[in-house]
């Protein structure tokens, strides 16, 4: 107990409790004396009296005796290999004479209260293509318009723009090469999304990247017969992921994340124009100089090998 050696009834202070009382003075004169109850006096003069100075300090709270509803460590050992077969805490419960609940609480240490936490967690599968442009992932993020700065950052939860709509961050990163394309549009239409992914065609075409497969989610426009029609002229593969296998579309997925952290929450803007504005600064920074942790700590402008020279004249 962190407690000053000076302060009342601790050590030093039931040791002045004591000798009064030792004095010749009542129980009961003491307890008034030092504020506390006859009981309390009573007990650490007999402490003295049995182990002197020694029977001043506090004492473990633990107690002498294991609680009878306490499982042996035998038990206890049985309850963890019976779970590993499978087995249900009724049924555990039942094998080993206990309760149900005392054999939920002991599972719960162990961390095999839940079945699922038997199971080993599967092997994280990655991939990477080794050519840029040999396939590129799309996505689109809805962000919320806003006329001045909301709870996002600002952590209060009654500022928001009533009315401010909605606006879209499409984006098209590509596998070997990590660099990326992102535009803030109106919508997430077909038409919107083929007018994107052309600008987003030529803005690789323009660092010696040509595009030859596109994985994309099973968004409706995606989907859409216009957007095979499109794909099919400009003789580009679609790729679809696999449905609620979002990790299938990793990539994509993790470069939001970092979008939204870095760009689109990472500073306080005044309107969500002015953050539209940031993010063409922010895209470059990422593209070129900006270290990527999967890439050795460059930046993905660095994967494009021999096209490298060449590209320093884009670099503004």
């Amino acid at each position: 107990m962190n407690v000053h050696k000076n302060a009342p009834l601790t050590p030093r202070g039931r040791l002045r409790m004591v000798r009064r009382a030792l004095e010749g003075a009542s129980h009961a004169q003491v307890a008034r004396e030092f504020k506390t109850t006859i009981k309390t006096v009573s007990k650490w003069v007999r402490r003295y009296l049995e182990t002197g100075e020694a029977g001043l300090r506090d004492r473990s709270s633990r107690p002498h005796h294991a609680h009878p509803r306490t499982l042996s460590a035998k038990t206890v050992r049985r309850i963890g290999l019976l779970r590993r077969r499978r087995w249900t805490i009724e049924r555990i419960a039942q094998a080993v004479d206990a309760s149900p609940a005392a054999v939920a609480r002991y599972l719960k240490r162990m961390g095999l209260n839940r079945l699922s936490k038997l199971e080993p967690a599967p092997a994280v599968v990655r991939y990477e293509r080794a050519e840029p442009g040999s396939l590129v992932h799309m996505d689109i993020k809805k962000l919320g318009r806003f006329f001045r700065p909301g709870h996002r950052v600002t952590g209060d939860p009654q500022i928001f723009s009533i009315g401010a709509g909605w606006e879209f961050a499409h984006v098209l990163i590509d596998d070997a090469s990590r660099i990326s394309y992102v535009e803030v549009l109106r919508d997430e239409r077909k038409a919107t999304v083929i007018a994107f992914f052309a600008r987003a065609r030529a803005y690789f075409k323009n660092l010696g990247v040509e595009i030859q497969q596109l994985m994309t989610d099973n968004g409706s426009a995606y989907r859409s017969k216009l957007v095979a029609r499109f794909l099919e002229a400009v003789q580009i593969r679609h790729l679809l992921t696999r449905p609620y296998r979002p990790q299938t579309n990793g990539k994509a997925e993790r470069f939001i994340q970092t979008l939204l952290r870095e760009w689109a929450y990472g500073r306080l803007y005044r309107t969500s124009y002015q953050r539209t504005q940031a993010l063409w600064p922010w895209l470059h920074d990422y593209n070129w100089h900006r270290p990527h942790g999967s890439l050795g700590r460059r930046p993905p402008i660095t994967r494009l090998g021999l096209h490298l020279n060449n590209l320093l004249r884009h670099h503004t």
